[in-house]
């Protein structure tokens, strides 16, 4: 199966490879996109870098989303790197258990965390295969820097730098995925609840300037596309798995963490906006502190961003702040 190419405008000088490839589950495979400068011939740990996405939304529709004809993947690759995105199972173009095609209140919430960290390794691994290196660089957006926190602190040796970008950690406020009661196994996204979502927290006389004309509804439409069956309901909804949900009921905010950060001895940096509801601050000073045997560790703070930044007028406010890291030598 080879998705199409319809969630990103590629740029000429960038080579694209899209794969599915094989996760430790059997009947479930992982989608995977690479791109690098064309003519790269060469590969090293120092510009290799996986991504992955949150607990909502799929990588290619928030990695590899153009706006303004640029994604970030385009910049990252861009700057000379072979860059990989990873849809974990159940969301974007990989495959979806069989528990989502059935009504969610049949099944308990599928995808928790330790599930999704040996996605993510079975595409680190696949990389560091593919490209006969022994580490790489990773790169977690919300949920993913559980994910990507997770696998780093079992498996410093593959690991080269952390950027964790909207980090979670344990939960003092409510979520704004959580809407209560019994969870299945998974949830129904509207068009109207991501908006209010993306939303919350900003203050109003901002709102109007924050996401430039056209970028919402561009997100919107290639994100719902990714679901089959959720893009022909009317009105359109996204499927999404309920296992982050039901972690951060039993962990999260029950005062406990799914891994611990001082197990990461990697270079870790760490990218939070201000008006970030969905993650708060205080979740990112505090795992900050926590980074006690990090090689070395930075915390910036952008304002007039939301959980959302990465596709908001501040976007390239993230990206240098991520590239910076990435291209700098070892203090």
């Amino acid at each position: 199966m080879k998705p199409d190419h319809s969630a990103s405008t590629h740029r000429d000088d960038l080579a694209v490879d899209d794969f599915m490839i094989p996760s430790d589950t059997a009947g479930i495979s992982l989608f995977v996109r690479n791109k690098r400068p064309r003519g790269m011939t060469e590969f090293c740990a120092e510009r290799t870098l996986l991504f992955v996405h949150g607990s909502t939304y799929p990588a290619e529709t928030s990695f590899d989303l153009a706006l303004d004809g640029l994604s970030w993947m385009d910049y990252i690759a861009g700057h000379g790197y072979d860059v990989y995105l990873v849809d974990v199972r159940g969301y974007g173009e990989s495959t979806r258990p069989p528990e989502m095609e059935q009504p969610a209140h049949l099944n308990a919430p599928i995808v928790r965390a330790d599930t999704a960290i040996r996605d993510v390794g079975s595409a680190v691994d696949f990389i560091l295969e593919r490209r006969r290196i022994a580490r790489l660089n990773l790169l977690g957006w919300s949920w993913g820097t559980t994910l990507m926190g997770g696998f780093a602190a079992a498996n410093n040796d593959k690991v080269n730098k952390l950027a964790l970008y909207a980090p979670q950690w344990i939960r003092t406020t409510p979520s704004l995925s959580d809407l209560g009661g019994e969870l299945g196994a998974y949830r129904l996204v509207s068009a109207a609840s991501a908006r209010d979502r993306w939303l919350t927290g900003v203050p109003e006389a901002k709102r109007a300037t924050l996401i430039p004309p056209g970028w919402f509804e561009t997100w919107l439409d290639q994100t719902f596309a990714t679901d089959t069956w959720g893009n022909a309901q009317t009105p359109k909804v996204l499927r999404a798995p309920n296992g982050t949900v039901q972690d951060s009921r039993e962990v999260w905010a029950k005062g406990r963490a799914i891994y611990d950060p001082s197990m990461i001895t990697v270079p870790v940096l760490l990218v939070h906006a201000d008006w970030d509801q969905d993650l708060p601050l205080e979740m990112t000073k505090t795992y900050f502190a926590l980074l006690t045997n990090a090689r070395y560790r930075r915390w910036v703070e952008i304002g007039e961003g939301t959980h959302s930044i990465i596709m908001e007028k501040n976007r390239m406010q993230l990206f240098r702040a991520v590239q910076a890291f990435l291209d700098e030598a070892a203090p």
